[in-house]
């Protein structure tokens, strides 16, 4: 696979990435999102600064958002991509609500980059806004195809395929990618079996016996 595009800032890639990583966890079993020691040790592996309360209260506040975020996708089968206009009608209100104002920032090891709310908005206004402004980047490229639903049959996880020449098709989250692959593999091999010649009449190996009559 190609590598990760770099027309796109480190921030927006980690931003978008965390945002499937979030819709995803509706798929999980047990669901991180749905009690607080759970959202706690799910919000520990992800990219976001600032203050976390840790309280039920911001756990819900993330789950309301997680539903949110999941629209920003095409449903599964869908190959068009997500709606454009009705992605700019999320992303907006989701400024709106969240109070959005833009600033550069640098901390933790990251250099300059952009945030839009204050280090002290509740969490989920803070992973909102962000997201949003990631996906503003795609909105105005007219690139919301590199958001995409996992391609295995079995699979309805969401992924945002960064590669230079947009070959990402299966998700992250589980075995998708080599199950396919074998998968395909056992089918050429089937195929190729099916299609290689019998040793019956008239196969290789027959001796003839010459022409009719013949002593």
């Amino acid at each position: 696979m190609s590598g990760v595009n770099m027309e796109f800032a480190h921030d927006t890639q980690v931003l978008l990435a965390a945002a499937a990583a979030l819709v995803n966890t509706r798929r999980a079993d047990p669901d991180p999102l749905d009690d607080v020691p759970g959202f706690a040790a799910w919000l520990a592996e992800q990219p976001y600064s600032g203050r976390r309360a840790g309280s039920d209260d911001e756990r819900r506040a993330v789950r309301v958002l997680r539903e949110r975020l999941a629209g920003l996708w095409p449903a599964h089968g869908e190959d068009d991509g997500p709606d454009r206009d009705g992605t700019v009608t999320l992303v907006n209100a989701i400024l709106a609500e969240t109070d959005a104002r833009p600033h550069l920032a640098r901390h933790d090891g990251w250099d300059w980059h952009l945030h839009v709310t204050p280090q002290d908005a509740p969490l989920a206004d803070r992973m909102g806004a962000e997201i949003a402004m990631s996906v503003v980047d795609l909105v105005r490229r007219d690139d919301l195809s590199r958001l995409r639903r996992c391609a295995a049959e079995d699979c309805d996880a969401v992924l945002v395929d960064l590669s230079r020449n947009r070959s990402k098709r299966f998700c992250d989250t589980g075995n998708c990618a080599n199950r396919a692959h074998v998968a395909a593999y056992r089918a050429r091999r089937a195929t190729r079996s099916s299609e290689r010649p019998s040793s019956g009449a008239g196969g290789p190996g027959r001796v003839s016996s010459g022409p009719s009559g013949a002593r």
